[in-house]
């Protein structure tokens, strides 16, 4: 039962197949196998090989939409067109642009055939950097220094000192410099507000840079031609400002050197760079020497003075009254400290309570001068002291064995001392004027005894 009714359904199915007919969009068509062409309007439908049909042209469909709305969704459509142009247009020549740009980037890194580096925000040479500048341990331990500003790099570069690393914050600062002295250096190109940042001066050049700590038997200072039989010797100097400024006299004087002994403020400390304007690459600096290597770097024969930075206030009388031949103590006016040296312990052990400040230590004993008195006619050193502590009893003892003198420099009653920078600048001239006056003179005698 249940195939005969599968087969009437069957039969049922192929009448209906061939006597159905269809209708759409007013036409009609006797419905048989086709296939119709896959298009959204079809305009004709194609038969199969085998069967003729007739084909028949449907009619255009009218459509209810309106004139004006056709022509808006064409307007709207030509405008989307033209924004799509220009968007791939626009995004074309920015890819031009970006392509020109990065190529005129990689040429523009290099100046004059020297290749410098941007640095990226945390880069650890910055870090070094201000480690550096900061640092007295970090400085010895590395064995670098930190120049700031563009004459004193150039006075560094030409004494002959090697630059490490060189920060600068445009083009045409690092143009400033002596460009072939800086071929094997690192060059870093970094935003004017982080050198600002890092510098301890109000107005930045916007050029740092780090050197190896030079060693001075190795520079070429070019005003070694003009120097005079003269050594300073800064003896307990903690005041940066000060230090760098007796430098900066010592190189102004000619002087043959400058020692250093220990306890002084480091020598390359910013500010001491700052107050010495660049008197680090004009004459030799030897810091941090014990008293038995500043007479090792002394000539021999030499003498040795010191300055008198007492500010007693009746001075003016006792010096007149010690100007005789007879010698005078060093600590009777207060000039000389006489805090025992803990480490060079050479004089004997006193009671505080004991009536005589002095009593028990054996100190040296060495003659008074004006300092416009004859003193320096023959190679000199002059030692000055700090202002806190005053001249060290080593430096008495070595002016005592060198025949050297007090230097005093009279001023008017009430006023307290000179600064130890002005009382060395005073001095350092009016030794070299001695000495030149010396010189002069000999040359004088040299020319008439050859005639």
């Amino acid at each position: 039962m249940a195939a005969y009714t599968r087969s009437m359904i069957c039969l049922i199915s192929m009448i209906e197949r061939h006597a159905f007919l269809t209708t759409r969009s007013c036409v009609t068509v006797e419905s048989k196998q086709y296939v119709r062409g896959l298009r959204r309007k079809p305009v004709r439908v194609l038969f199969p090989e085998n069967e003729t049909g007739k084909v028949i042209k449907a009619p255009q469909i009218q459509s209810d939409e309106p004139k004006i709305q056709r022509e808006t969704r064409g307007r709207i459509i030509s405008t989307a067109t033209q924004h799509h142009e220009e968007r791939n247009s626009v995004r074309t020549r920015t890819d031009a642009q970006s392509a020109t740009k990065h190529a005129f980037t990689v040429t523009k890194n290099e100046v004059d055939g020297l290749r410098y580096e941007r640095a990226s925000p945390g880069d650890k040479r910055l870090a070094r950097l201000v480690s550096v500048a900061r640092s007295r341990t970090f400085r010895d331990h590395q064995g670098k220094i930190l120049l700031e500003g563009r004459r004193l790099i150039c006075d560094a570069l030409d004494a002959g000192a090697k630059p490490q690393t060189v920060f600068f914050s445009t083009v045409d600062r690092l143009r400033e410099l002596p460009l072939d002295k800086l071929r094997r250096a690192t060059l870093v190109k970094v935003k004017f507000e982080d050198i600002k940042l890092w510098s301890d001066v109000v107005a930045p050049q916007g050029v740092i840079a780090i050197f190896s700590r030079p060693d001075p038997s190795q520079l070429n200072f070019a005003s070694k031609g003009h120097s005079v039989p003269l050594s300073l010797i800064c003896d307990n100097i903690r005041d940066p400002g000060n230090l760098g400024t007796m430098l900066r006299c010592a190189a102004a004087a000619g002087c043959h050197n400058a020692l250093l002994t220990k306890g002084c403020v480091d020598v390359w400390e910013p500010k001491v760079l700052r107050a010495a304007m660049g008197a680090h690459f004009r004459l030799p600096i030897y810091p941090s020497l014990d008293w038995d290597d500043v007479e090792n770097h002394l000539p021999k024969p030499v003498t040795v003075h010191v300055a008198d930075s007492s500010g007693s206030p009746d001075r003016s009388r006792e010096v007149k009254v010690n100007v005789s031949p007879e010698p005078s103590k060093a600590g009777d006016y207060g000039w000389v400290s006489t805090r025992p040296n803990r480490k060079n312990m050479e004089y004997e052990d006193y009671d505080s309570d004991s009536d005589s400040e002095h009593e028990g230590l054996s100190l040296p004993r060495v003659d008074t001068k004006l300092y416009y008195d004859s003193w320096a006619q023959s190679p000199a050193a002059l030692v000055i002291g700090g202002e806190t502590n005053g001249l060290s009893l080593e430096a008495v003892k070595l002016a005592e064995k060198t025949d050297g003198h007090r230097l005093f420099i009279p001023v008017v009653p009430d006023v307290d001392s000179l600064n130890s920078a002005m009382a060395a600048s005073i001095l350092l001239f009016e030794g070299r004027k001695q000495l030149l006056k010396l010189q002069t003179s000999g040359r004088k005698r040299q020319c008439k005894a050859e005639k």
